[in-house]
């Protein structure tokens, strides 16, 4: 029986228009969904806020079962959300196949976070028992985007859910199917009560609505830097806390010992994966002067190499991007790019909504598609010449979200990463990883820092509370 049927698969009727869901490698309309307004948010919270406190006292053996059930609803029905990720978000089946097994993971950490020990007992200069207790937030607001619709979800969705919260989770309305309306249908199945997750479909309005209401005391934003400021923002002049993944434009350096062949394999998976639509995709690829040219040469040939097409209806290794708004956007950076001196060495044309995987080679400071977040399958590459002038590179910019660095030497490797701020750093790795039990986040522009994973879940989710215990009521101090 399918998960999905468009018929019911909102249950609260909202009061915005209705948005189509489009397949954007082909233009079909898949679907419709309606969209959430002001009031909806408004009539959501409060329905959030009044359930959850009895979702907080079940005791976290049963909150856990949920989590678990819901876990394996996300493999029990991977062939109908595969095809929804592939059709809706335009993903390849090997990535639809990867946000699923994550998105299971997600739910059973977070089963597993439901029992974490939650305090510690703290010494008093009183005749008292004191200690700490994290207890949940009450409701989380959720806004997620359309590149990883089902991830960028659930890994907010999950922990808040276990931990005791209620959450309100307003997905973009382009992905608002895999990234929303799905995860409702499994945790529905999966038996949690009704009011406790609420899938708001909406654009900026709605997201401004999420952030002001003053029921929901915590945010969990994923999205790009110019509306993370945004909503950081307004979060701030509200007294509530945001928790923000933004932007990146991560760094692959390939150090003068490094075996090219592989490190071109692993360069173009960081450059194209998902048409280049990842925050962490690698942007900036920074090579030894004395392997630039084969570099070049081979990461070209690679690009040249991968078919782009509809992953829907034929085995491609790019499916399209996600409109035309941001197919231009990628465009012009191109352009702009070879205008300005850049090396066109594959790639940098499209048909339709299919971007072709494009080398930059020569890229400079003022290069558009190496100075800015492309947010599309562009690799632009620039020789170095001594590990300090790598290291200072790779530091400037605005982002510090990912570093991926390619060596023989991992040491060498290691001492090089701690020259560089950013949240995460892979050896021998491109710059594109998750793992549901690892912390995720990065620094500086491209966000407040590590909150996904294990105990740092725990934190962006519950409130830190002291309590006290006497035997007698204490009397006046002095």
């Amino acid at each position: 029986m399918p998960l999905l049927d468009p018929k019911t698969w909102q249950a609260r009727k909202l009061g915005g228009g209705e948005s189509p869901v489009t397949e954007p490698a082909t233009g079909e309309t898949l679907a419709t969904v309606t969209l959430a307004t002001a009031e909806d948010i408004a009539v959501a919270a409060e329905a959030a806020r009044t359930a959850q406190s009895s979702w907080a006292r079940t005791p976290h053996f049963l909150r856990a079962a949920v989590l678990r059930k819901a876990g394996d609803l996300f493999s029990a029905h991977a062939d109908e959300l595969t095809e929804w990720l592939v059709r809706e978000s335009g993903s390849v089946p090997g990535k639809a196949a990867f946000e699923l097994h994550v998105a299971a993971q997600e739910c059973y950490e977070a089963a597993a976070l439901a029992s974490r020990p939650t305090g510690q007992v703290l010494p008093s200069e009183e005749p008292r028992l004191s200690y700490t207790r994290r207890v949940p937030v009450g409701v989380v607001g959720v806004i997620a985007p359309f590149n990883a619709p089902l991830i960028l979800s659930i890994r907010s969705v999950a922990p808040a859910l276990a931990i005791g919260n209620a959450v309100l989770l307003k997905p973009d309305p382009r992905t608002a199917v895999c990234g929303g309306i799905s995860l409702g249908a499994v945790f529905a199945e999966a038996g949690l009560p009704d009011e406790l997750l609420h899938v708001l479909p909406g654009g900026a309005e709605t997201g401004q609505a999420l952030v002001d209401d003053p029921r929901v005391p915590v945010i969990s934003f994923t999205g790009s830097t110019a509306a993370g400021r945004a909503v950081g923002e307004a979060a701030g002049r509200r007294l509530k806390r945001a928790h923000l993944e933004l932007g990146g434009n991560s760094a692959l350096i390939v150090l003068e010992d490094a075996d090219v062949e592989a490190a071109v394999a692993q360069a173009s998976w960081g450059s194209f994966f998902h048409q280049g639509q990842i925050c962490m995709t690698t942007g900036r690829h920074l090579v030894h002067a004395s392997l630039y040219a084969e570099y070049v040469e081979r990461l070209a040939a690679k690009a040249d190499s991968l078919a782009v097409g509809d992953p829907y209806r034929a085995q491609v290794h790019l499916g399209p991007i996600i409109d035309a708004a941001q197919l231009a956007k990628i465009h012009g950076l191109v352009e702009a790019s070879t205008a300005g001196g850049a090396k066109l060495a594959a790639g940098g044309s499209h048909q339709d909504l299919f971007y072709r995987p494009t080398v930059l080679a020569d890229a400079e400071d003022r290069t558009p598609a190496y100075q800015e977040e492309v947010f599309g399958p562009v690799a632009p590459v620039r020789p170095f010449a001594t590990l300090d002038e790598a290291a200072g590179l790779a530091a400037t910019g605005p982002y510090g979200l990912s570093l991926g660095i390619v060596t023989r030497d991992t040491a060498l490797g290691l001492d090089l990463a701690d020259r560089i701020p950013t949240g995460i750093t892979h050896i021998n790795d491109q710059t594109v990883n998750d793992e549901a039990v690892a912390p995720f986040g990065g620094v500086a522009a491209s966000g407040t820092g590590a909150r996904f994973g294990g105990e740092a879940n725990l934190a962006a989710f519950t409130e830190l509370r002291w309590t006290t215990v006497r035997r007698e009521p204490a009397g006046h101090p002095f």
